[in-house]
């Protein structure tokens, strides 16, 4: 039985070590890595990756398949719930780093069954929408920039991409609060609430000055 890690790292930011060392210290011990390298998660099926066709190829009944959130097996609700009910059929058991959550097709008590499916519908739900609500508002901020280009655009941001995405996360999944989520991150608890007031906007200012 082997513990696998996917990644997709899609950004200069999002670096195949970091989310490792996340797996690691959220209490994972990885045996293999399989990473698929300037891929959209968004626009790319999980079987359309180089990489996540091997992944289909090398699980098997036992392994244990560790991703940092649904989002990185699929691009919408749909592929997202089909990819991880296809491997708990195949006897893979499914975790996830943030909120460590496990997703197991060895259950036969009809109860469980269906706390555990609404659970993936309402995570792969949840996925898609934080994708195409970053989606919209790098959007809006690649328009706001092009239309001002020449009008000063303030103060620049305290945080970068990494930094952005670390706190979306942890505020999407609840697993802290916004001190620990200050830091954690290295920015003020004044910056977290900001961002947790308005994301969309805190995204635009990003791509903005991006």
């Amino acid at each position: 039985m082997t513990t696998f890690l996917y990644a997709r790292v899609s950004t200069a930011d999002q670096t195949l070590a970091h989310q490792r060392t996340q797996a690691e210290q959220a209490g994972f011990k990885i045996d293999e890595v399989i990473a698929d390298h300037g891929i959209s998660g968004v626009s790319t099926m999980l079987r359309d990756r180089p990489q996540g066709r091997r992944l289909f190829d090398l699980l098997r009944k036992g392994d244990t398949l560790v991703v940092r959130w649904v989002d990185r097996l699929g691009r919408n609700y749909s592929d997202v719930t089909d990819t991880i009910r296809e491997f708990m059929k195949r006897g893979v058991i499914i975790r996830t780093v943030i909120n460590d959550m496990t997703f197991d097709g060895s259950t036969t008590d009809p109860v469980q069954m269906a706390v555990r499916d609404a659970l993936i519908g309402f995570m792969a739900a949840t996925a898609q929408a934080q994708h195409e609500a970053m989606k919209a508002a790098q959007k809006a901020g690649i328009e706001a920039a092009k239309a001002d280009q020449r009008k000063y655009l303030g103060r620049k941001p305290s945080y970068d991409r990494k930094a952005l995405e670390a706190v979306v996360d942890m505020l999407v999944a609840g697993i802290a609060g916004t001190s620990e989520i200050a830091k954690a991150t290295g920015l003020t608890r004044q910056t977290v609430l900001r961002i947790k007031a308005d994301p969309a906007k805190a995204e635009a200012v990003l791509s903005t000055w991006e």
